[in-house]
């Protein structure tokens, strides 16, 4: 199954986070790209026309979920396996986080 979502970058879309299977894409859209103003959302993911593509969570991604205790405690309540990173990005990176990148799901 294919999951998708919006990265955005103090509330403007930057791009889409694509998870299938074990694979992880992450692609800059092209006006975001292309607009001089918008910096890329880490220095580890500079903006380019190309895709990023991993066989895990891009560490930079990785880095916006919560550690230890409280980590167990919103995989608990939210009912996500602790392993499940994607779904914890998409449950817990979507409104108020650290710095200015947001992650929403996008519905099919």
């Amino acid at each position: 199954m294919i999951r998708m979502a919006e990265v955005y970058n103090n509330g403007v879309p930057a791009g889409i986070l694509t998870k299938d299977s074990d694979r992880y894409v992450f692609r800059y859209h092209d006006e975001y790209f292309n607009d001089p103003k918008c910096a890329p959302i880490s220095l580890s993911l500079p903006k380019t026309q190309q895709e990023y593509h991993a066989n895990k969570l891009f560490p930079f991604f990785y880095g916006l979920l919560s550690e230890g205790i409280n980590k167990q405690t919103q995989c608990r309540l939210l009912r996500i396996d602790e392993n499940d990173h994607f779904s914890l990005l998409l449950a817990t990176a979507n409104a108020d986080t650290i710095g200015s990148i947001t992650v929403k799901e996008i519905s099919k």
